[in-house]
């Protein structure tokens, strides 16, 4: 049996106005592999920086962590086999109904992602284990997951998936999905692909779902 496990993690806010600290995009990654190896990098990662003093740190975080960190964890990745597939929305371009809530928006973003490359990830034989880092507040985490799995159920064939939904520290397949996000966000909105060049031959798709649109809503 040949499993596969795909890890998911968002760049960007839930803010559908121009001002200052809202993202452009609205980013769905996912970090898919066979070989769950390179957890064990990452958490030695991790313990370092707690033997260093860092005694509360329970994960990585790109957009927290120090430069001497991120170079590490770049580091880590580009000695590792995966594939990374992202779905970029631009949120002005988002009609009104795509929108009513943070639940609603978040669904669309995995349809469309799913739709785009579902039937690239699943594998021959086995099943596929996604793992998406868990958002929101506690009254709406149950929405947030519904979402994802209404999305595979309308995608996927339900015999091939299973879906896991969990808090960011609880798996460091996670944080790779998170700094896969984060070098990718980056060059999307600002230009800066210093880190995107690092794990660039691990991007396989980029989908730029409205980038024909030329409707904005704000």
């Amino acid at each position: 049996m040949a499993d596969k496990f795909v890890f998911a993690d968002e760049a960007g806010c839930f803010t559908f106005k121009r001002k200052a600290g809202a993202s452009r995009y609205f980013l769905l990654c996912t970090f898919t592999t066979e070989d769950c190896s390179l957890s064990h990098d990452l958490l030695q990662i991790r313990r370092e920086l707690v033997l260093n003093g860092d005694s509360e740190r329970d994960k990585l975080h790109a957009t927290t962590d120090q430069q001497a960190t991120r170079d590490k964890v770049f580091a880590c990745l580009e000695a590792h086999t995966f594939r990374v597939d992202a779905t970029l929305l631009e949120k002005s371009k988002a009609q009104p109904q795509t929108r009513i809530t943070e639940a609603t928006f978040y669904q669309y973003a995995w349809y469309y992602h799913f739709k785009h490359v579902g039937r690239k990830l699943l594998p021959t034989t086995g099943k596929m284990l996604i793992t998406a880092a868990s958002i929101g507040q506690k009254k709406t985490k149950a929405a947030f997951k519904q979402g994802i799995n209404n999305t595979l159920q309308q995608t996927t064939p339900r015999d091939k998936w299973e879906v896991s939904f969990i808090d960011s520290s609880k798996d460091p397949l996670l944080w790779a999905a998170d700094y896969c996000a984060w070098a990718i966000q980056r060059k999307w909105e600002i230009g800066d692909v210093r880190s995107y060049e690092l794990i660039k031959s691990k991007v396989f798709t980029e989908y730029d779902l409205w980038s024909y649109g030329d409707t904005h809503y704000y």
